[in-house]
């Protein structure tokens, strides 16, 4: 199936070399959950601080257990330093 992934900051460097203003429509697998497909495009779960689904936030604790549906939107940023 194919989501639309956006990775922000020093995680863009995980997108696809087809990605477009930090997004790129890539492929995984069904039913894949938000960490799975986290780990599926090697994106450290440290470095995923912040997690959007179809802009709403995912809590670290429910990544496990959200599935990933067809043309789903996965936005990942960085913790942020700094004031």
């Amino acid at each position: 199936m194919k989501i639309t992934l956006k990775c922000f900051a020093t995680l863009s460097k995980h997108l696809p070399t087809h990605a477009k203003a930090n997004a790129a429509i890539v492929e995984i697998k069904d039913n894949m959950t938000v960490h799975e497909a986290i780990d599926y495009f090697k994106i450290s779960r440290e470095e995923a601080h912040l997690v959007i689904v179809n802009g709403i936030f995912v809590c670290p604790p429910d990544r496990d257990k959200t599935i990933l549906k067809d043309n789903d939107t996965l936005a990942v940023w960085p913790e942020v330093a700094g004031g």
